[in-house]
C-alpha cells in the first residue's frame, strides 16, 4: 500500500494492542543541574519553582505524569522536525525503545551528530553520563510499522534523513486516535524496535520504573564506546558505524 492510501479508515484495520516497557536515555544531570547554582536544598527548590513557572504549561492530559514522561509534550514550539513530529507548533512525542541498549544506540548517534555538525568543537575528555528510564506502556491503539500491511512501506519508515512520510503517517494516526507507533530503529545494529508515544494515555503508570540504568558514552577520534554500568554492557561504534547517514559521513574525526 502506498503512502497516499494510508487514510484513517485504512489505518483502522492495522490497529492493535501493545503492552510493555519503553526505554529512554536522559542526561544524568537532570536531577542535579541546578544544585551547583545554589547553597542549600531550600534555595534549589525555589530555583526549580521559578524555572518551572517560566516553562510552557504541561497539557492537561499529561499533568498526572512524572516530568520525565510529560516533558516532551509540553514544548509545542519545535524548531526542527523529527521522524514523526513536524517542525513548528506541533503536538509532542515521547520517543523510546523496547530495549535500553537500542535507546543507547540512538543516543550515541545523536551525540555523534552534534559533533558532526560542530566540526570546531573538540571531543570531551570525559564521558557523557546518562540515565536509562523505563516507562510502562499499555494501549489498545497501537500501530506496528514492522508488521502487516504497514511493513510494505518499510523503506519509507526507515529512511535515514527524509521524515516526510513518517510525519504524514503520524498526522493521520493521531487523527484516528492512535496512541503509539512501533517502528524499526535505524541506529540499533540488531534493528530492533523503537516506540513513539503520541498520547499520554498510553503510559500505564504515572512514574517511570524504579529500576534505573547508568550509561556512559565516550567519543574519540576512533569512534564511540557506550557502556552500561549494571548489568555491564559495552557497545562499540567505529567511524563507519553511522557513515550511511550523510549528516555524519563527512565527520571530522581528527580534532
Amino acid at each position: 500500500m502506498s503512502l497516499l492510501t494510508w487514510t484513517p479508515a485504512a489505518l483502522h484495520s492495522e490497529v492493535l494492542a501493545w503492552e510493555g516497557t519503553a526505554w529512554r536515555l536522559v542526561e544524568a544531570q537532570h536531577l542535579v543541574s541546578t544544585r551547583k547554582l545554589v547553597d542549600s536544598l531550600e534555595e534549589q527548590q525555589q530555583l526549580e519553582e521559578i524555572i518551572e513557572a517560566a516553562k510552557p504549561a504541561v497539557p492537561p492530559a499529561c499533568r498526572h505524569l512524572d516530568y520525565l514522561l510529560s516533558t516532551p509534550f509540553r514544548y509545542r514550539a519545535y524548531p526542527h522536525g523529527s521522524r514523526f513530529r513536524r517542525a513548528g507548533f506541533t503536538p509532542g512525542i515521547w520517543y523510546g525503545a523496547q530495549h535500553s541498549d537500542t535507546a543507547a544506540a540512538e543516543m550515541a548517534f545523536y551525540r555523534l551528530l552534534f559533533f558532526a555538525e560542530s566540526p570546531g568543537t573538540p571531543f570531551p575528555d570525559n564521558a557523557g553520563e546518562y540515565t536509562g528510564i523505563g516507562a510502562p506502556i499499555s494501549t489498545l491503539a497501537a500501530l506496528d510499522l514492522t508488521a502487516g500491511a504497514l511493513a510494505q512501506s518499510h523503506n519509507l519508515w526507515t529512511h535515514l534523513t527524509d521524515y516526510h512520510a513518517c510525519q504524514a503517517l503520524a498526522d493521520t494516526a493521531r487523527s484516528m486516535g492512535a496512541q503509539l507507533l512501533r517502528y524499526q530503529s535505524v541506529r540499533d545494529p540488531q534493528q530492533r524496535a523503537n516506540l513513539a508515544v503520541l498520547d499520554c494515555a498510553a503510559f500505564s503508570a504515572r512514574q517511570p520504573l524504579a529500576q534505573r540504568e547508568t550509561w556512559r558514552i565516550y567519543i574519540s577520534g576512533s569512534g564511540l564506546l557506550v557502556q552500561r554500568e549494571f548489568p555491564f554492557l559495552a557497545l562499540e561504534f567505529d567511524r563507519a558505524a553511522f557513515a550511511a547517514d550523510p549528516r555524519v559521513a563527512a565527520m571530522a574525526w581528527d580534532r
